[in-house]
């Protein structure tokens, strides 16, 4: 494991991408248990108000993005100064992404369905930050041996070949699958292959005169959201928490 973590994470100096990377997740998940905490009432902890201003956790993280940021720019990808950056930037990133929602509508929607958006983002944000991490380029890897670059390669044939697949997909409405497509294999080839959603790019221009596809798609788009949507809001709600009810968003604050 040691050795396997020097070659790839360490010599290739990834080493301030992983700890982004863990500070980012952890940030996150830290500031999920605390805000639920908040809203259900338990522990310590309250939100930050100055001078009646609600201060949300979106501000403190643009500064710890923007120092983190600059003070890697500054520094080699090697050393302490660029691993502490690199912890800095994670955090912030944790904190901002944590309220993309909020970003997103210009609005307070962090409980409301939209802001489910947040929790998407920091799922896919990590899951494409872990693919880069995870060593099979062979750049900046020294001494490799054939079979090594025979394996990594392949692994990079097999991202790219995913990656076509996986504008496809998105073409067709299909940006979970398009997303987790390059990095699950056949994902994206099975939203490539499958019919568009109705509204897509690819469904508007070749389903235009086709009747009978728009028909399936619309009904396929209908059977899919009915079987998939209550697994993927459990899901999501396991994360981030259920979104407030019409009637508790009518209530007085109590994030």
């Amino acid at each position: 494991m040691g050795h396997w973590l020097y070659r790839n994470i360490v010599e290739p100096g990834k080493l301030p991408l992983l700890l982004a990377l863990a500070s980012f997740v952890l940030t996150f998940v830290i500031t999920r248990v605390i805000v639920r905490m908040i809203r259900a009432g338990k522990g310590p902890f309250g939100n930050v108000k100055a001078g009646g201003l609600h201060i949300h956790h979106v501000v403190p993280g643009v500064v710890l993005i923007v120092i983190g940021g600059f003070g890697a720019v500054a520094s080699s990808r090697y050393g302490f100064g660029a691993c502490l950056c690199a912890v800095v930037f994670g955090i912030g990133a944790g904190l901002v992404l944590d309220e993309f929602a909020l970003i997103l509508h210009l609005d307070d929607v962090y409980w409301t369905e939209e802001g489910r958006q947040s929790v998407e983002v920091v799922v896919v944000t990590a899951a494409l930050v872990g693919l880069v991490l995870s060593g099979f380029a062979p750049f900046g890897v020294n001494d490799l041996s054939d079979q090594e670059l025979q394996d990594r390669g392949g692994v990079i044939l097999t991202v790219v070949v995913n990656f076509l697949f996986a504008l496809l997909a998105l073409s067709k409405g299909k940006v979970r699958m398009a997303v987790f497509g390059v990095i699950v294999p056949f994902v994206a080839l099975i939203g490539a292959i499958r019919l568009a959603r109705p509204g897509s790019p690819w469904s508007r221009r070749l389903y235009r005169r086709r009747p009978r596809a728009r028909a399936r798609s619309w009904l396929r788009a209908y059977r899919h959201d009915r079987r998939w949507s209550g697994p993927r809001r459990k899901f999501q709600d396991w994360i981030g928490g259920k979104p407030d009810d019409e009637l508790a968003r009518s209530l007085p604050e109590h994030r």
